[in-house]
């Protein structure tokens, strides 16, 4: 009785390693995150602007 509960285990363990399909495994693409500009480019173009501005008012 010992050997036959001992064969149904061994082979019950063997049959979950071949368990699976062979199609290819699906593997997703990485995500890419993007870095955030720096605060001074933000604050550049608005300057820039005001100059322009000052300057069209002061050739006046």
């Amino acid at each position: 009785m010992k050997k036959l509960v001992l064969a149904a285990a061994l082979s019950a363990a063997a049959s979950t390693a071949f368990a699976g399909s062979l199609a290819d495994p699906i593997i997703e693409a990485p995500v890419i995150v993007e870095e955030a500009s720096s605060s001074s480019a933000g604050i550049l173009v608005p300057l820039l602007l005001l100059a322009l501005v000052a300057a069209a008012v002061a050739s006046d």
